[in-house]
C-alpha cells in the first residue's frame, strides 16, 4: 500500500487494497450510519461499475474512490451533485496534471475527445421524501485504460502524476464546490461546470431512451438538463447518452465505482 493521502479536515478516508466495489463499500457504511464526507479509496476493484450496470475493467494504477455525502436536501436536487463532482474533478486534473480536460453532460471528463473518467451517483431517500445519503462513485484512468476505442489515460496522454496526489487535489476542490452549492444553490456550481465543459455549439449525438437525437450543445439548464439546439428548437434533455460527433460512439471507456 501507498503512503495515506492527506485529506481536509472533515473527511474521513478509508484506505483499500482491493474491494468489489468502492461504491458498494460506501452504500453499506452509509446504512450503518457513517457520516458525509467518508471516502473510500481503493488500489483496484474486482466489480467496478459504471452507469446502467455496464462492467468496468479497474486494475491498479488508477484511481477509484467514493465519497459519502449527507446533504440536507430533497432527493429531487441530488443529481446537483454530479456536476460539483466533475467540475472538483477536472480542476484537479487541471492543476494537479496540467492536462486541459472538458466536462461531458452528465458526469464524464474528456482528454482530447477521449474518455478518461467517469461519475456514477447513488442514492436513497428518507421516509419523509428528502435526501439520506448520496455515493458517488469516481474513476479516472490514470496509468491505463480500458482496451476499447474512444478512451485515454493521463499516462497516454503525456501526463506522469500519482494517484495519491490526485486524490489529494480533487478533495479540497470538492468541499469548496459542495460548500458554495449548500450555500447559494445550483447557479454558481452551473457556472462553474459550464466554463469546464465541451464548447458551446460542440456537434453532439445523444442517445435517449427512444431513439437518437442529433444537435448542437448549447450547455446545461438550471436542472441541470441538457440542452440540445436542433433544426426545430432547444430541447431539454433529463436523460441519456451524450457522443460529441468527433469522437468514437461509445461510453465504456472510464466508469464509475
Amino acid at each position: 500500500m501507498t503512503d495515506h493521502p492527506d485529506v481536509p479536515p472533515g473527511c474521513q478516508l478509508i484506505v483499500r487494497d482491493s474491494v468489489g466495489s468502492t461504491s458498494e463499500d460506501a452504500k453499506t457504511l452509509a446504512t450503518e450510519g457513517a457520516p458525509g464526507l467518508t471516502v473510500v479509496w481503493a488500489q483496484e476493484q474486482t466489480a467496478g461499475r459504471g452507469r446502467h450496470g455496464r462492467s468496468w475493467d479497474s486494475p491498479r494504477g488508477n484511481l477509484y474512490l467514493s465519497i459519502l455525502l449527507r446533504p440536507d436536501c430533497e432527493i429531487a436536487d441530488a443529481p446537483q451533485i454530479g456536476f460539483a463532482v466533475g467540475a472538483a474533478m477536472a480542476r484537479a486534473i487541471r492543476a494537479v496534471a496540467g492536462a486541459d480536460v472538458e466536462l461531458k453532460w452528465p458526469n464524464d471528463l474528456l482528454l482530447e475527445g477521449q474518455k478518461l473518467s467517469g461519475i456514477l451517483l447513488e442514492s436513497a431517500a428518507r421516509a419523509d421524501g428528502n435526501l439520506d445519503w448520496v455515493v458517488a462513485g469516481i474513476g479516472v484512468n490514470v496509468d491505463s485504460q480500458p482496451d476499447v476505442p474512444g478512451a485515454t489515460c493521463l499516462r497516454a496522454a503525456g501526463h506522469d502524476i500519482t494517484v495519491e496526489a490526485l486524490l489529494e487535489g480533487f478533495l479540497p476542490h470538492l468541499v469548496e464546490l459542495l460548500a458554495i452549492w449548500e450555500r447559494d444553490g445550483f447557479g454558481p456550481v452551473r457556472a462553474i461546470w459550464s466554463a469546464l465543459a465541451l464548447a458551446p455549439d460542440t456537434e453532439l449525438t445523444v442517445k435517449l431512451p427512444d431513439g437518437v437525437k442529433a444537435g448542437t450543445f448549447a450547455g446545461i439548464d438550471d436542472s441541470g438538463n441538457l440542452m440540445l439546439t436542433t433544426d426545430t428548437g432547444t430541447e431539454h434533455i433529463a436523460v441519456g447518452d451524450v457522443f460529441p460527433v468527433s469522437t468514437v460512439s461509445r461510453d465504456d471507456g472510464a466508469g464509475a465505482n
